[in-house]
């Protein structure tokens, strides 16, 4: 990777770093949700529910759906998607700690 595409993926995961927007994508995850809807689920006023959906956007994270007069935003695409579905696996799967533990003790080359 160039790195510009180093730096961009870092931005990326610095805009999911902030829990507000990382709840949101979630929301987003499995359907297209409102501004409104987003900002109800979520407890957020809709002016800050909207600077966040701008910063996602504009990061490719996720897309704006026009129905008619309403827009919904959705995961921009399959990539972001998959990634997102995997890291929730990743920290919601049963997870032993005492195999890894086992792990920290072994020696280093």
């Amino acid at each position: 990777m160039s790195t510009e595409q180093v730096t961009d993926v870092a931005e990326v995961f610095r805009l999911l770093g902030e829990p507000n927007r990382l709840r949101i994508v979630l929301a987003c995850l499995e359907a297209e949700c409102t501004v409104g809807e987003i900002g109800e689920a979520l407890g957020l006023s809709q002016s800050l529910t909207s600077h966040h959906l701008r910063l996602l956007r504009t990061a490719r994270i996720l897309r704006a759906v026009r129905h008619g007069r309403h827009v919904a935003y959705a995961i921009d695409d399959d990539h972001v998607r998959d990634v997102l579905r995997n890291m929730v696996a990743h920290f919601t799967e049963p997870h032993d700690h005492a195999r890894d533990h086992d792990h920290t003790h072994e020696e280093e080359p």
